[in-house]
């Protein structure tokens, strides 16, 4: 099979979809490897580093997709690049499809084999090829927010860790899933008084024996986040649908009830958002004040700490994308249902149900479209 993998275009995104390491491992399997000129610059990665590890370096970037038969991304294509996508094609990314209607009506009018890290799932019914960088946006969630907490960018002036003598900031975190959890032990460790909000009550008993009484937890009601809000100096929205778009829990009206100065960083911005208020920013213009409350929603948040990303990013897609080079999509599919549940959309069918769902398409079963 012949993979590439080109400079992503998306504002200040300097992760890279393949690693010379990953590279060399599918050129030793027999496979042809094209990277765009310096694709991987930004991630620390040289095109010296890529020729090394046995891959040709291509000028055009439309040369790329027009010699692949796989095309391994981090980020969904532009829409400039929407020309470059041709019938049969696989498309290896993140696709967040939910709130970018454009987008998949040009991957079903293209034809391409669409599968998407967000959702191929392991044998446990987790999301491997999301955990990382769930990982590293809940982190930096906490990073952000503490920043932009500061009275120069609109925040409340508050040191979320507080000093003897003074009480700590508090953070609330609405989502108990890996970006949560990432988010809350960052935010323990920077001591501030934390509470996480989530609907499972097993998933709450476990955040609650790894943190104890470093971390209040609350079943998410309308009336626990409402009273949440209202004592937060930062909001975390980690809140998640595989595939789907995110329900809107935190509503313009609740603003009205925070302190003014607070930090709402909505991590589920790439599937929408968890706030209703909230818009994709990008990271050189980062935030947004509405009703006195700043506002992070960049879309690639782990972009900003490209190499640490690509590396655990590239972790845990490799052998998928290994699995459909070397037996074929069709094949790999049928090898392993996680994996099927990675493809979003196949030669015009969507074969995701969250993404049917909210776009108005007709759900097509994977087993069904692939034959």
């Amino acid at each position: 099979m012949i993979i590439g993998t080109t400079k992503e275009l998306k504002n200040h995104e300097y992760r890279v979809g393949l690693t010379p390491d990953n590279v060399a491992a599918y050129v030793a399997k027999g496979h042809t490897v094209l990277v765009e000129t310096h694709a991987g610059e930004g991630a620390g990665f040289m095109d010296e580093d890529y020729k090394w590890a046995g891959a040709e370096i291509i000028a055009d970037p439309a040369e790329v997709f027009a010699r692949a038969d796989m095309i391994v991304k981090v980020k969904e294509p532009e829409e400039r690049e929407y020309k470059y996508l041709r019938n049969g094609q696989i498309l290896y990314t993140y696709l967040h499809l939910a709130p970018n209607p454009a987008l998949a009506n040009a991957l079903i009018e293209k034809g391409v084999k669409a599968v998407a890290f967000e959702t191929i799932t392991d044998a446990s019914g987790n999301l491997p090829c999301l955990r990382p960088m769930s990982q590293i946006a809940g982190r930096l969630s906490i990073q952000e927010g503490a920043k932009y907490l500061e009275k120069e960018f609109g925040g409340r002036g508050i040191l979320l860790g507080g000093v003897p003598g003074v009480e700590r900031g508090k953070i609330v975190i609405i989502g108990g899933g890996v970006a949560g959890t990432y988010a809350a032990k960052a935010a323990v460790g920077i001591d501030a008084q934390v509470t996480l909000l989530d609907i499972n009550p097993n998933r709450l008993a476990y955040l609650e024996d790894i943190f104890g009484a470093s971390v209040t937890t609350l079943y998410s009601t309308e009336a626990n986040i409402r009273r949440a809000l209202a004592e937060a100096d930062v909001v975390i929205g980690s809140v998640l649908v595989p595939g789907g778009k995110t329900p809107k829990l935190v509503r313009r009206e609740h603003l009205k009830l925070m302190k003014k100065g607070a930090v709402i960083v909505d991590i589920a911005i790439d599937q929408g958002g968890c706030c209703e208020s909230s818009h994709v920013t990008v990271h050189d213009d980062p935030i947004f004040i509405e009703e006195g409350i700043v506002h992070y929603c960049v879309g690639n948040m782990p972009g900003a700490v490209p190499h640490t990303s690509t590396v655990a990013l590239s972790n845990a897609t490799f052998r998928y994308g290994m699995m459909m080079a070397e037996m074929g999509l069709e094949d790999a599919m049928k090898a392993d249902k996680g994996l099927a549940n990675g493809l979003n959309i196949y030669l015009g069918k969507c074969t995701n149900k969250n993404v049917a769902a909210a776009l108005g398409y007709k759900y097509v079963p994977v087993e069904e479209a692939i034959g």
